[in-house]
């Protein structure tokens, strides 16, 4: 009945042991800093690399490629396994198309064999979340049917309440103007950002300093969350630690039964967030990015 495999890939930002202890297939992006030759997402150092990101280094992504996909469903495949592929937000990036496009010509080549796919349309922990639960479903010995009829249940409900500190990468990447992160950086404006039902990033709103945007992640959860279905919640961060303990104290001080899992943005989405960027995703009881 679980004879198959979950595929992902590394933009779900999941830690280290939790791929391991479910035997989770990541495929991996690439990341080229200041153009040197491509990176595989894994192979970064996360703590050097948003060293460089603050020392100025300019970092770019790709999408996983299409022989990186093929190589490894394609080997599942020989193994007599079955695949689940549970995709980084088309939003966001072409991976989750690329991972399409070959498992349509893998289908004709393995008739027999299921493979199974859908769009997250979630980003780091968010999508990470998804895995994570598809994982545990897995598991509990649930078919590869059942478990992506749960995801497919879930996942318009993966809140995703994220907060950066440094304006300029937002400009960067060409989601603020030069003259709104300048007025912002001297205003100590902090974004509020949501990853909506087009599995796409968008800006809601704003707070004046860091505390404050802090607590807006936590009372954004407040009003959303539904820990009696799933009780835990993700964060990742890119390199701010302390904060993230802050926002921990937080939940465990109103929920101390709530299971909180703490992760890196890996260097797929901090080229684009930069260091001090906190996500903080769970369950939600309305749609993602809607509060009531």
């Amino acid at each position: 009945m679980t004879n198959y495999e979950i595929f992902t890939d590394s933009s779900c930002d999941l830690p280290k042991e939790i791929i391991e202890k479910f035997d989770l297939k990541v495929m991996q992006l690439e990341v080229i800093i200041d153009d040197k030759p491509p990176v595989l997402n894994r192979d970064i150092d996360i703590k050097d690399f948003y060293d460089q990101l603050r020392n100025g280094a300019n970092a770019k992504t790709s999408a996983v490629t299409l022989g990186h996909f093929e190589e490894n469903m394609k080997a599942a495949l020989e193994a007599g396994k079955d695949i689940l592929y549970l995709g980084f937000s088309s939003g966001l990036s072409a991976t989750y198309n690329n991972g399409v496009m070959v498992i349509e010509d893998l289908m004709k080549e393995y008739p027999d064999r299921k493979i199974l796919y859908t769009d997250t349309l979630c980003a780091s922990m968010g999508q990470g979340l998804v895995v994570y639960h598809a994982a545990k479903l897995r598991e509990e010995g649930k078919s590869i049917e059942e478990v992506l009829e749960a995801v497919e249940t879930i996942k318009q409900r993966v809140h995703h309440q994220v907060t950066v500190n440094d304006l300029f990468f937002l400009k960067r990447g060409g989601r603020i103007s030069a003259a709104t992160a300048v007025a912002g950086t001297v205003l100590q404006f902090k974004p509020i950002i949501i990853v909506d039902e087009a599995g796409k990033l968008s800006n809601i709103g704003k707070v004046r300093g860091r505390k404050a945007s802090i607590s807006e992640l936590f009372r954004r959860l407040k009003v959303t969350q539904k820990f009696d279905e799933l009780g835990y919640v993700f964060i990742s961060h890119s390199d701010c630690l302390d904060d993230v303990n802050i926002l921990v104290n937080m939940i465990k001080a109103d929920y101390p039964d709530t299971e909180v899992v703490i992760s890196d943005i890996g260097p797929v989405i901090g080229a684009h967030t930069g260091p001090g960027a906190i996500a903080l995703c769970h369950l939600g009881k309305t749609t993602k990015g809607v509060l009531e």
